[in-house]
């Protein structure tokens, strides 16, 4: 088996659907040998009538939590059913593209010494959905749609140099992006802190938002890694259940990611330069957690090491002058 789409899903059923519906049509481009493990996060509907419409179709293993591990527990679940060399961690309300299978083998018949693939994706209103019928069909994607990445070319590289705000704003935290070697994944589990991950308070600790990069930096950091500028993915925007925290995750959390990266490697001035940029909406956003309080994350807050440390970057300030300007702007418009 070359590939393992693993995905974690929980009380989603009409995005699961579209999303192994688009899995079954870009099947039909390819002859790449790949499995979709499923597990289910203890949903309140019955997720085997999904999928068990495809089971002729694609190959699916199923597992069934009798209750709600948190997102990175079952996504762990996702990747001991695996099988594959590679695997492949995507969202229940993502979509492949139509010829995103044959794109992918492609890749891994050119690059066979590479072990992680970063992949770009176009974002997408969920709610272009609604007027067609499901399972969505993905030859009805719009023709433009906005890119995830603005990085126009391809390209071979050492993992560290993945960590490009131009690559990913998120610093590859978007699980759907990235491909993987599944053995080395699985060799570096031991990096995560299994007591921290049963916290299921959403976001809480780094370990329950960020178990998937532990895994990463420790896993890769020696080795070759590609970009892939052409989109294989449609990211739908709008179906997170956690909006209230998104400001919390920008500058808490993806500031965390680049400080355990440099832990493990990443040299200083990408590390600054990436810093700096995580730290553009830092005092607007900042702000709204101040006013969101618990519901934004805020008692999650270490006040030294996410406030005091960060003070040293210039875009702390500048963020001031950035959330005026837009301001006066809408008003202006």
């Amino acid at each position: 088996m070359k590939l393992s789409i693993c995905i974690p899903t929980f009380n989603r059923p009409k995005h699961l659907l579209n999303c192994l519906n688009s899995i079954y049509l870009a099947k039909k481009n390819s002859d790449i040998s790949f499995e979709v493990c499923v597990s289910d996060n203890g949903s309140d509907y019955d997720v085997e009538k999904i999928t068990e419409k495809y089971d002729n179709k694609i190959k699916i293993t199923l597992n069934k939590n009798r209750e709600n591990l948190g997102y990175h527990p079952n996504l762990l679940k996702t990747t001991h059913l695996a099988s594959g060399e590679y695997v492949w961690g995507i969202g229940d309300d993502d979509l492949l593209m139509p010829d995103s299978l044959k794109k992918i083998n492609t890749l891994f018949k050119k690059y066979p010494y590479v072990d992680f693939f970063c992949n770009n994706s176009y974002n997408l209103n969920y709610k272009f959905l609604n007027s067609f019928d499901k399972p969505f069909d993905t030859k009805n994607l719009p023709k433009k749609m906005e890119k995830f990445s603005k990085k126009k070319e391809s390209f071979e590289c050492p993992f560290w140099d993945l960590i490009d705000y131009n690559i990913a704003f998120d610093f590859l935290n978007l699980n759907c992006l990235n491909i993987y070697k599944r053995q080395m994944w699985i060799e570096n589990i031991k990096h995560v802190n299994q007591e921290l991950l049963k916290d299921r308070r959403p976001w809480s600790n780094f370990e329950n938002t960020h178990a998937h990069i532990k895994i990463y930096a420790n896993a890769f950091k020696n080795s070759k890694a590609f970009f892939n500028s052409d989109p294989i993915t449609v990211n739908l925007c709008g179906v997170r259940e956690w909006n209230d925290l998104y400001p919390f995750i920008e500058i808490v959390r993806l500031p965390e990611i680049l400080d355990y990266y440099r832990s493990k490697g990443l040299d200083f001035k990408r590390y600054v330069i990436n810093k700096n940029y995580s730290l553009r909406n830092f005092m607007n956003y900042f702000l709204k957690i101040l006013f969101l309080g618990k519901k934004g994350g805020l008692n999650y807050v270490n006040f030294y090491r996410h406030i005091f440390l960060n003070l040293l970057y210039p875009n702390v300030y500048l963020s001031v002058f950035k959330f005026i300007f837009r301001k006066i702007k809408k008003i202006l418009n």
